[in-house]
């Protein structure tokens, strides 16, 4: 990887930097001594504390790699049930201690980071990891109750027997919860229909600072504003989420899939609108461009892609695929490797290259880092009418920024991660030359993050479209909700968490 960087960018030999090991991280002292009663399961030893100091961002990565742990938790709380976790709210309540919610820990926002200033006794970081099973099936519903620490990978193993899956599967799969999922409204592989995690919640159980909060399972309801969505996307401010109740689907048996190619990019978005406006609801309609294509090796860099697939536990999807193959054709798209088969999905051709590069991507960012590159990405979405400026003007913002900090040449990449009939979600990608002190990278990484959402928000796009907004987020989040919404959320969290104990920082001031 350093050869191929050294030659693109015209770099003189990179170094590779080691991870930190434990023997050098030197940690302050805990300021908080867990009560006897829960001495059992909570940790103050270097690698819990050190383990639970940052998510996974390029923030987080750079100063993981220059040793720099000066915020980690006081003490790492693992419930072993709800009980526990109702006695851990307790007794950071009581002591004044802030309470940050973990999953997996693969924020790349901020999200569980332990920054919280100086007006708390300390800080407890509540891993749920504990909490990981599948309770309960209701197969006749298609529906599950699920403990919120479970990971992606141990859910669907306890699914599988069952001929069951959630079908959700983010980029963090392998090490995220479903919790985790739920608190930052997670957005899955899926490219169509059911995108995000609130798609699957049927209901939820909460553990608040004031008492358990448990709505009512349904399959829908017009009873007032949802409770479930007040939780979903509330990242851990409001709440500790310990179980759901989740719509499932049947195991997919059938699957199709087919590449197009485009000579220009605005074709392939003209196409990737037409099959996202045609109902044929695609599980995969990801455009992407030719640099990208290039880079991944889903492509040679010539053309643009537009990989198209289809999957279905019910029924052959011939006739889906020949659509939008027919959608992609219209635009000058040219298709030649369609496929229909029982086997697994998109593991051939283009799409199969581009998906194992897609599940390397968050190994290759760490390796970018400890090679002292800036790597980074900008996630959003807006109306298919608003894309074509907010498309000219990111990317206009972020070259810009790049040149401001000497880092030309570089990279920077745009695909759609997600389309609806009113609009896609654009996902660019920074990769640049970088400064080799750690404090002068994360500037520079400051100041092309900061060009970039700038352009975001100006061009009508949200912040965030499945990363959640958590401390990295935070000041373009102010900017993008309405202010009579900040006052109506800042009154939810006094209700349920009078004392502000709980990620305080994230979405709003407590």
């Amino acid at each position: 990887m350093a050869g191929t960087l050294e030659s693109r960018f015209g770099l003189a030999e990179l170094t590779v930097t080691d991870p930190p090991t434990l023997a050098e991280i030197d940690l302050r002292t805990p300021r908080l001594d867990p009560p006897p009663t829960l001495a059992e399961i909570c940790r103050t030893d270097t690698e819990a504390r050190a383990g639970h100091t940052y998510g996974k961002s390029f923030r987080d990565i750079v100063r993981g790699y220059a040793r720099d742990f000066s915020h980690p938790p006081d003490v790492v709380a693992y419930p072993r049930d709800e009980a526990d976790v109702v006695a851990v709210l307790d007794w950071c309540n009581d002591a004044g201690a802030a309470a940050i919610p973990y999953g997996g820990g693969s924020s790349v926002v901020g999200g569980v980071e332990c920054d919280v200033g100086d007006a708390y006794s300390g800080v407890v970081s509540v891993d749920l990891a504990g909490l990981g099973r599948v309770v309960e099936i209701d197969r006749t519903s298609r529906a599950a109750r699920i403990q919120a620490g479970v990971y992606g990978p141990a859910l669907e193993d306890q699914l599988r027997p069952h001929d069951l899956t959630l079908r959700h599967f983010p980029q963090s799969f392998e090490f995220s919860t479903l919790g985790g999922w739920i608190a930052t409204r997670s957005g899955g592989h899926y490219a169509t229909l059911y995108t995000h995690i609130d798609d699957f919640v049927e209901g939820l159980r909460v553990v608040t600072p004031q008492g358990v909060l448990e709505s009512r399972r349904l399959p829908g309801s017009g009873a007032g504003p949802s409770p479930d969505r007040m939780f979903c996307g509330s990242e851990g401010i409001l709440g500790v989420i310990t179980e759901a109740w989740m719509r499932l689907q049947d195991r997919p048996t059938f699957r199709s899939s087919a590449t197009a190619r485009f000579s220009t990019f605005e074709a392939g978005v003209d196409a990737a609108r037409a099959v996202s406006q045609s109902g044929l609801h695609p599980a995969n309609c990801r455009l992407i461009d030719a640099t990208e294509a290039g880079l991944t090796g889903a492509g040679d860099g010539s053309a643009h892609l537009l990989l198209l697939a289809f999957e279905s536990a019910d029924h052959p999807l011939d006739a889906w695929l020949e659509r939008a193959v027919e959608c992609a054709r219209d635009h000058d798209g040219d298709v030649d490797d369609a496929r229909s088969s029982a086997r697994e999905p998109g593991r051939e051709g283009a799409a199969g290259t581009w998906r194992n590069a897609f599940i390397r991507a968050p190994y290759t960012r760490d390796a970018l880092v400890g090679l002292g590159l800036v790597n980074e990405t900008f996630e959003t979405a807006c109306t298919w009418e608003q894309f074509p400026a907010l498309y000219d003007g990111v990317m206009a913002a972020t070259r810009g920024a790049l040149r401001s900090i000497g880092a030309d040449p570089a990279v920077v990449t745009c695909r759609f991660t997600h389309v609806y009939p009113d609009g896609p979600a654009p996902y660019f990608t920074v990769i640049a030359p970088g400064a080799a002190e750690p404090g002068v990278r994360l500037e520079q990484w400051a100041t092309v993050k900061t060009a970039a959402a700038d352009a975001l928000i100006a061009h009508g796009g949200t912040i965030t479209h499945h990363h959640s907004v958590g401390r990295d987020h935070r000041r373009w989040y102010d900017r993008q909700r309405p202010d009579l919404f900040a006052d109506a959320l800042r009154a939810a969290k006094a209700t349920l968490d009078p004392a502000g104990i709980l990620n305080p920082g994230v979405l709003i001031d407590p």
